[in-house]
C-alpha cells in the first residue's frame, strides 16, 4: 500500500508541476502538451512493479459497462469534434459577432450579452470548446473597442464551467462521474438543473458587482460582423448537433448507450462533411483541422488517471476516504473535498477518484455524493488555474493576447464567485433531492 500511495502522490505532484511549467514538443512546427506524461509514467511504474495485475487493468478497459474509460472517451471526444468542427465553419464566431454588436457603446449590454451567450452555448457544446473559441475573440474585440479584456474573460470563464454543469457532456467529468454512477442523461439533468441555475444567477450577480465600475465606461465598437463562408457545413453540424442532443436524452428509454449515439453521429457528420466537399471540389483542409484540434492528449492522461485510481481502489485507500467522508453530510462533504481537491490535482484526476470514493457508499447518501462530486469537478475549475486543464492552457492564451492576469489575481476572481456558486449550487442540490 505504501509502494501505491508514493507512486501516486509523485505522479500527481508532478502532473501539477508540469502543468504550471506548461513544457511543449514541437512536432513539424505545432506544440504539443506534455502534461499526461506524469500519470503515463506513474501508470506504468505501478504496472511494472506488479502493484496491479495487467489482465486486470485490461479487463477494465475492455469491460461491457458504462463506466468503462474507452467508452467515456469515445463520448467526450466525439462531441468535442462536433462542436469543434462549428467552431471550423465559423459558427461560433459568427454568434459571437452578432451578439457583440448589439451592445452597440454600452458595456453592461456587452458583460450581459456575452454571459448568456456563453452560458447558453456551454450547456449545449463542452465548456472547453467555449472557452478556448471566444478567448481569441474577446481579446480582439477589446482591443479594437479600447476597453479592458478582463471583465470580459473572466465572465466567459466562469460563465463555461457553470453552465457546463447541466448536461452530461458540458464537462468530461459530468461524463465520467455520471458513467460510473449508471446516471442517465435525462435523470442528470432533472438533478443538475437547479443547482445550476442557482450557481448561475448568484456568479452573474458575484461578476457584476465585481466589474461594475469597469463596465460603465463607455467603448467605441470597431468589428465586422463575421461571415460564414460554408452555410451549408453550419447547417449540418447543427443538424446533428441537435439530433446527437435529442437521441442522448431519450437514450436510456431506447436502450442505446450513450457513446454509441455520440459516436455515430460524430462519423456521420465527418462522412456527409467529406462527401459535401468532395462534390464542391472544396478540399478537405476544414476536417484534418478539425480532427488535429481534438483534445487527443485527454486519452492517455485519463487512462493513466483510470489504472492509478484501479490500483488506489485495490489497496482500499479509496475504502477509506469513503469512510471518512461518508460520517459527514454527503452533499456538504463531498461538494467542498471535491471542489478542494481539484485545486491540488485538477479536476480529471479528481473525478476518477472521487468515482471510486463514491462506490464506497451507498443508499441516497451515495446519489447525493455523486452529484456533490460532479459541482465540486465544475465550480473547482475556477478556483484556481489548476482547477482544469482548459484554465492552464486558457492563461496561455492570455498570455499570448497580451492580457495580463497573474495566478493571485485568478484566484481572488476564483474565490468571490465561485465560493457563493458552490454554495448556491450545494444547496439547489439539497432542495432537488430531499
Amino acid at each position: 500500500m505504501n509502494e501505491v500511495i508514493i507512486i501516486s502522490a509523485i505522479s500527481c505532484i508532478s502532473l501539477i508541476a508540469l502543468v504550471l511549467i506548461k513544457p511543449n514538443i514541437n512536432i513539424n512546427g505545432r506544440a504539443y502538451s506534455i502534461y499526461w506524461l506524469a500519470p503515463l509514467f506513474g501508470a506504468i511504474v505501478l504496472i511494472v512493479f506488479e502493484c496491479i495485475d495487467p489482465l486486470m487493468v485490461i479487463n477494465s478497459l475492455v469491460s461491457s459497462g458504462e463506466f468503462n474509460p474507452i467508452k467515456i472517451l469515445i463520448l467526450f471526444l466525439s462531441m468535442t469534434i462536433i462542436s469543434v468542427f462549428l467552431d471550423s465553419v465559423g459558427f461560433f464566431r459568427r454568434l459571437a459577432s452578432t451578439v457583440l454588436l448589439k451592445a452597440h457603446t454600452s458595456q453592461i449590454a456587452l458583460f450581459v450579452y456575452l454571459y448568456i451567450m456563453v452560458s447558453v452555448l456551454t450547456v449545449f457544446t463542452s465548456n472547453d470548446i467555449i472557452v478556448l473559441t471566444f478567448t481569441p475573440f474577446i481579446c480582439y474585440f477589446a482591443r479594437s473597442a479600447g476597453i479592458s479584456a478582463i471583465p470580459y474573460l473572466v465572465c466567459e470563464f466562469i460563465a463555461a464551467n457553470i453552465w457546463s454543469m447541466a448536461l452530461i457532456i458540458g464537462n468530461p467529468t459530468n461524463i465520467y462521474i455520471a458513467a460510473n454512477a449508471g446516471i442517465t442523461f435525462a435523470k442528470y439533468f432533472s438533478v443538475m438543473l437547479l443547482p445550476t441555475l442557482l450557481a448561475g444567477i448568484v456568479s452573474f450577480i458575484v461578476l457584476y458587482l465585481l466589474f461594475k465600475r469597469q463596465l460603465k465606461a463607455p467603448m467605441q465598437v470597431n468589428i465586422d460582423e463575421c461571415q460564414i463562408t460554408v452555410k451549408p457545413l453550419v447547417k449540418i453540424g447543427l443538424i446533428h448537433l441537435t439530433l446527437c442532443i435529442i437521441l442522448l436524452c431519450v437514450a436510456s428509454y431506447i436502450n442505446l448507450p450513450m457513446w454509441l449515439i455520440s459516436f455515430f453521429f460524430c462519423m456521420s457528420l465527418l462522412i456527409t462533411a467529406a462527401i459535401y466537399l468532395i462534390v464542391h471540389r472544396r478540399g478537405m483542409r476544414i476536417l484534418f483541422e478539425v480532427i488535429k484540434r481534438a483534445p487527443w492528449d485527454v486519452v492517455p492522461f485519463v487512462i493513466s488517471m483510470f489504472i492509478i485510481v484501479l490500483t488506489i481502489e485495490k489497496c482500499g485507500i479509496s475504502q477509506k476516504l469513503s469512510d471518512i467522508l461518508s460520517g459527514q453530510n454527503a452533499v456538504a462533504a463531498f461538494g467542498i473535498s471535491s471542489f478542494v481537491t481539484a485545486n491540488i490535482v485538477n479536476n480529471i484526476p479528481m473525478s476518477v477518484l472521487f468515482s471510486s470514493v463514491t462506490n464506497g457508499i451507498s443508499g441516497s447518501q451515495q446519489v447525493a455524493a455523486q452529484f456533490a462530486s460532479i459541482i465540486g469537478s465544475n465550480l473547482g475549475a475556477f478556483l484556481t488555474p489548476i482547477g482544469a486543464l482548459a484554465g492552464i492552457m486558457w492563461m496561455g492564451m492570455l498570455k499570448d493576447h497580451g492580457v495580463k492576469l497573474s495566478f493571485i489575481k485568478f484566484a481572488e476572481y476564483g474565490a468571490a464567485v465561485s465560493i457563493p456558486a458552490l454554495a448556491a449550487a450545494l444547496v439547489g442540490l439539497i432542495i432537488r433531492l430531499n
